[in-house]
């Protein structure tokens, strides 16, 4: 009915729900889950998920990244040099050149470390790489990012994994406002409502792992994220009533016997 595409470069993703594929029991479940949530694109830790040894099982053998596209992250790292050398490493083994780029600044509340994410992105852009920036949700770095070339940017809603959702609307919404590149909430959402939310205030979609992966009911997670992402940009686009003060009644007031 609406034109819901989401495009990120030079790709056209028909869902705005994109998924991460750590943390669950199993690839199995991994699959299962991705192709409940109607997802088109995944991320992939590079570090930590095996996507080369044939030896050990491997995510490719449960999603085809002929069928889905992969997003190659650099989760786990915490300077620019360890982000950029994992990422050089995944144009090597598989060609990839669009690329999510984390640069986390402590382990304990895993927030970006900007300078750094700075730094990675400008070196990233001249290397031809179309980057995908994970960040705070501070307007002004996040205008600097796409000054530089980012081709998306992703705000937390809060610390990775923390389930908390979205902290801080107003600055989430400067940042869609000011934007001409799609802005994708990244970590933080615990539940669909969250992401509903996130739909609803104008981001182009919404990046999900641990909310799925760590619920009870993992697949039913899946589709229930899924749903919320339609209902909020449903939402959006259908543009809300206003906000009133004051008791406004819903029948007609004309007419009346």
């Amino acid at each position: 009915m609406f034109k819901n595409f989401l495009k990120i470069g030079n790709k056209k993703l028909k869902s705005r729900l994109i998924v991460g594929t750590g943390k669950y029991k199993s690839l199995s479940e991994t699959a299962k889950a991705v192709k409940i949530s109607g997802a088109d694109m995944v991320t992939v830790a590079v570090r930590r998920v095996n996507i080369i040894d044939r030896k050990k099982p491997m995510l490719t053998d449960y999603l085809n990244p002929k069928k889905i596209i992969y997003l190659p992250n650099t989760a786990g790292c915490f300077n620019s040099q360890e982000a950029l050398r994992t990422l050089r490493l995944a144009r090597e083994m598989g060609g990839w050149k669009l690329v999510k780029l984390e640069v986390l600044g402590d382990k304990k509340t895993l927030y970006p470390n900007m300078i750094e994410t700075i730094k990675s992105t400008k070196t990233l852009v001249k290397e031809g790489f179309k980057v995908m920036v994970y960040c705070t949700d501070d307007p002004i770095l996040a205008k600097k990012l796409e000054d530089l070339g980012a081709i998306a940017i992703m705000p937390l809603a809060s610390p990775i994994g923390s389930g908390l959702g979205i902290q801080n609307k107003t600055n989430i919404s400067l940042i869609i406002k000011q934007s001409k590149v799609p802005v994708i909430i990244d970590a933080g959402i615990g539940t669909a409502s969250d992401a509903t939310i996130a739909m609803e205030l104008g981001c182009d979609g919404v990046l999900i792992n641990s909310a799925i992966a760590n619920a009870k009911k993992p697949l039913l997670m899946a589709k229930a994220f899924k749903d919320a992402v339609i209902s909020g940009r449903n939402s959006f686009l259908a543009g809300r009533m206003k906000k009133k003060y004051l008791a406004s009644p819903s029948s007609p007031t004309k007419g009346i016997i």
